[in-house]
């Protein structure tokens, strides 16, 4: 029988091989559906999971926000998790999955946990490629390339908790402080799945002046970056006289960050650029795994500010 510990190196080691655990929950039906579909977390993300607890009602919440729960001193949020995407338990709200995200605790109540399941990114397709949007990210196949593979809808966390409490503070030059100056002809090539966060992103990288070129996956940005010394080698350049840094998120579809890292580190062609790894999945084990990869920085996701101290700090080396 594994130990506890045995089995958190077992899973922390996942993140070297582009793998990821997700854990699987249902929320109920929605419109005329007769079934409850599936839909899933990243396990990094989940801190405990509980039998639902007395919740305290809060005057003035929005609808989608039960009240808080008393965790051992913690007073944490409750969101009612199938109310956000449409959802109605047939059984009622009976667990709680509680959550460390972008820096904050928040309580998910969701009708029913299925089982935990072990998957490469590549099995995990863009949202956006599909005819599913809104508060998910991305499809997961569960039983890989079968026939009858079971599917999960992965949700979009960051756009889940901006909707319910938009962010107060825009990203601006008053903000990000003095401009960054990149070589002339040089970009930021940033990768970020969550619609959310690409915004933010944005509005960071352009308060702080600097030009950047934006992807939807670490699959993208690989491309693009293959793309890019193709062009620079036109031009007689090296493609880091191209690309100044690259800013990347680590949970995306078809390749995580830390492969994306990895992969740039390992070939001779790029390992000059620096790779900052932007993540809501914060925490000291996950900047242990950046340093094992290879990445120059590592900041928790989304304080502008730091962002630029970081980008500024990293490009000045």
């Amino acid at each position: 029988m594994k130990t506890v510990q045995q089995e958190v190196d077992e899973r922390t080691n996942l993140t070297g091989t582009n793998k990821f655990e997700l854990l699987l929950f249902r929320l109920g039906v929605s419109g005329n559906a007769e079934r409850a579909e599936l839909f899933g977390i990243n396990v990094f993300k989940v801190r405990e999971i509980l039998a639902m607890p007395e919740v305290t009602a809060i005057a003035g919440t929005t609808p989608h926000i039960m009240g808080v729960v008393n965790l051992r001193g913690q007073i944490i949020q409750v969101i009612n998790l199938p109310a956000v995407v449409g959802c109605t338990p047939k059984s009622g709200l009976n667990i709680l999955l509680i959550t460390e995200y972008a820096r904050t605790t928040q309580a998910f109540a969701v009708e029913s946990v299925e089982e935990i399941v072990r998957l490469d990114w590549s099995d995990v397709l863009s949202a956006e490629a599909s005819a599913v949007g809104g508060s998910v990210t991305s499809i997961a196949r569960i039983d890989g390339n079968t026939d009858g593979t079971r599917l999960a809808q992965v949700l979009d966390v960051e756009q889940i908790l901006s909707e319910l409490s938009p962010p107060v503070d825009v990203p601006d030059a008053g903000t990000v402080g003095p401009k960054i100056a990149l070589a002339e002809g040089a970009v930021i090539l940033a990768a970020d799945d969550s619609g959310v966060a690409r915004s933010l992103i944005e509005a960071g990288l352009t308060a702080m002046g600097v030009p950047f070129i934006m992807t939807k996956s670490g699959k993208e940005a690989w491309e693009k970056l293959q793309a890019l010394t193709v062009a620079a080698g036109k031009e007689g350049k090296a493609v880091s006289d191209k690309v100044a840094l690259v800013l990347t998120d680590l949970e995306m579809p078809e390749m995580d960050g830390f492969t994306l890292t990895r992969n740039i580190k390992q070939d001779a062609r790029f390992k000059s650029i620096p790779v900052v790894i932007h993540s809501s999945l914060s925490g000291t084990t996950n900047e242990g795994h950046v340093k094992s990869v290879g990445a120059d920085a590592y900041v928790a996701k989304f304080n502008a500010e730091e962002l630029a101290e970081t980008l500024r700090k990293v490009l000045r080396h």
